[in-house]
């Protein structure tokens, strides 16, 4: 199997789609043997280079195209053919986007991860708010696998997009291979992981720690791990005021070791957010034994099963009042913790990349099977 994945989310921070690629490029190139796929990573930016030390077997394409240029000219005029930009044959060509990437030979992939631009299209970026509500329904469509991080987003992809539930492939992201801490630490932070969006509900989180504060002047402070965008100004304002300034820090993007060392500090680790079309940092949490809160909303109930508390998002005081109570109970920091590292060891990377082997297998099927039926005696021309 000839594969070919657009790996530019992975060329800056590692977070979100980026890790996902990461990862998953390496999982599969694990696989050895007659079976091994023939695996080759396309990068493109006027500025960011491919300097990644890409896993053995695995062949990277760059070309110094800014990112911007191409991705209008691939979703507006569905042009250029990728083949003119990265030379071979591919059986499959996969796009880390809900927009496919223009390859006339290929079976291609989508990845949806989460439908939060159609539901909130301001929140995105501007690329985002531009293309994607416009153009995502008619690329699921299109496409010949559409891959989603869990359960929950494939079932609203079906309902948002129209898309027959057969046609979607789950498939989960892996807990990253960190040794689980030894204990649990006698003081702490408070830890949030995530960028600093209206989607991760971060200013409910500051009302409800400076309420907790309130009550309980020596709550450990709070760390807010993640970067910051245009959108964050305002809530990271509020670090300056009264009830939070000395007690709230944002960290802004930290790297793989900085934030295994925040998740293995910290006292538990809280995710409120609104939506989710999986939820990295609760699996990464759970990954170390750190006990985690969060929201009753999106994939994360999913992805944390019964390892976590979950509360509503948009209560604020349900949210104060469930910090509290896992900040001053340690049996049940213990207990969470326990059952977040039992919970963690049901996810792998391995395991992500045979779903995503199958999703390929069958998109590769359903672009034969619709060659055929194009070629056939009196069929109707059909985009393909």
């Amino acid at each position: 199997m000839r594969i070919l994945i657009d790996y530019r989310p992975a060329l800056r921070h590692r977070t979100g789609v980026g890790l996902w690629v990461a990862r998953l490029v390496e999982a599969l190139a694990e696989r050895q043997g007659a079976s091994a796929p023939e695996i080759t990573v396309f990068s493109s930016s006027w500025k960011d280079r491919l300097v990644s030390v890409l896993p053995v077997g695995v062949t990277g394409v760059d070309r110094r195209v800014p990112v911007s240029l191409l991705n209008w000219l691939w979703h507006r005029l569905e042009w250029p053919d990728v083949a003119t930009l990265v030379p071979g044959n591919f059986d499959v060509v996969h796009s880390p986007s809900p927009l496919l990437i223009p390859a006339r030979s290929a079976a291609r992939v989508v990845t949806i991860h989460d439908i939060d631009f159609l539901r909130h299209p301001e929140r995105g970026t501007r690329e985002i708010r531009r293309d994607y509500p416009l153009l995502a329904r008619a690329h699921a469509h299109r496409a010949d696998a559409v891959v989603v991080p869990s359960a929950h987003t494939a079932d609203e992809v079906a309902r948002r997009l129209d898309l027959p539930r057969d046609r979607i492939i789950v498939c989960r992201n892996g807990a990253p291979d960190w040794p689980a801490r030894q204990q649990q630490p006698r003081t702490g932070h408070l830890l949030f992981v995530g960028t600093i969006t209206p989607r991760k509900n971060v200013d409910r989180l500051l009302t409800a720690y400076a309420q907790v504060r309130a009550r309980r002047p020596g709550t450990p402070p709070l760390v807010l791990a993640g970067r910051s965008t245009r959108q964050s100004r305002q809530t990271l304002a509020r670090l300056a005021s009264p009830s939070l300034a000395g007690h709230v820090r944002h960290e802004g993007y930290v790297d793989d070791r900085r934030l295994r060392a925040l998740y293995e500090e910290a006292l538990l680790v809280v995710l409120p957010s609104l939506d989710e079309g999986f939820g990295i940092p609760a699996l990464e949490a759970m990954a170390v034994g750190a006990p985690v809160v969060a929201a009753a909303r999106g994939a994360l109930p999913e992805v944390v099963g019964d390892a976590g508390l979950l509360f509503d998002p948009l209560d604020v005081s349900a949210l104060a009042a469930i910090l509290e109570r896992v900040m001053t109970d340690e049996p049940l920091r213990h207990r969470l913790a326990a059952a977040g590292l039992a919970r963690a060891s049901q996810f792998s990377w391995r395991a992500s990349a045979e779903a995503l082997r199958g999703a390929y297998t069958r998109a590769i099927d359903r672009r034969r099977q619709r060659l055929a039926a194009h070629h056939e005696p009196g069929a109707k021309q059909r985009d393909l």
